[in-house]
């Protein structure tokens, strides 16, 4: 795992990423310590440019644009930590489980995930908040249960493969049980690509996020860059700064994250000529 990580911290981009990444998080961690008062109140002082007293200046309401942008970041990012745990955890079920079993199992859980990877995330999301509300869970919940497929069968390909190498014949020739092949040989080896792939979910459900907010289909008690967006459409020539920020940082936080996730796919591909580099 060391020489991974090492390979990560290589690539300058993929470190700029994360540093932009844990900003973001701490940021978002330290909104109410930083903003006290919370996101919405209000001052004197509408449409406001930037300046020394309003960092990022003011919306129609006289609301903090910056506020708003650090209470945004707990928001986008604890939907896309969220989905990453619900998508991994449902991915590696299914996952090891058709992997290691074969068989009928196999390919009734392969019909499932089929049938999961037809379904529109964002339309679907959209009926979800739109029948049962914007808040965090079902948000979380419509996202991560159709978000799982493409982990899954990346890990049950990779254990397939695993399965039928040298070393894992010779564990068996040793009389090494299944269970402990999987859990010793198999499954550790077969992470890096599962990894990579649940990484990159969390750019997809921040958009979706975004997007939802957008729409107006969000929790109004919950500042959203996406939300933010919707609300300065009609002051765009008057007030650019207000769209300015938030689509700023909602595309630093996809951005990075995606390079991160590409970063990942470099570091455990050892075929990639960037992987070798010193």
């Amino acid at each position: 795992m060391t020489r991974p990580l090492g390979r990560i911290a290589s690539h300058r981009l993929v470190v700029v990423a994360a540093v932009v990444v844990a900003a973001l998080g701490v940021l978002g961690l330290l909104a109410p310590v930083l903003a006290p008062d919370g996101p919405f109140r209000t001052s004197g002082e509408r449409l406001s440019p930037p300046s020394w007293e309003h960092l990022m200046g003011t919306d129609d309401l006289g609301r903090d644009v910056a506020v708003g942008v650090a209470y945004g970041a707990r928001r986008s990012l604890a939907v896309a930590l969220g989905v990453v745990a619900v998508a991994g955890a449902l991915a590696f079920a299914v996952g090891s489980v058709a992997g290691s079993s074969g068989g009928g199992i196999d390919d009734v859980l392969m019909r499932v995930t089929e049938l999961v990877l037809v379904l529109p995330r964002f339309f679907l999301a959209v009926a979800t908040a739109a029948l049962f509300g914007a808040g965090f869970v079902p948000l979380v919940a419509v996202i991560g249960l159709t978000s799982w497929p493409v982990p899954a069968r990346i890990l049950r390909a990779e254990i397939l493969t695993r399965r039928e190498l040298p070393y894992v014949e010779a564990a068996r020739s040793m009389g090494a049980s299944r269970g402990f092949i999987l859990v010793r040989h198999v499954l550790p080896n077969s992470l890096g690509p599962f990894v990579v792939s649940i990484s990159l979910l969390a750019g997809t459900a921040i958009l979706i996020e975004a997007g939802l907010a957008f729409l107006g289909l969000a929790d109004a008690d919950q500042p959203s860059w996406g939300m933010m967006l919707g609300d300065a459409q009609p002051y765009l020539r008057q007030a650019p700064w207000m769209v300015l920020f938030p689509g700023l940082a909602v595309t630093l936080a996809v951005l990075a994250l995606n390079l991160l996730g590409d970063g990942l796919v470099e570091s455990f591909d050892r075929r990639s000529p960037r992987s070798h580099r010193r």
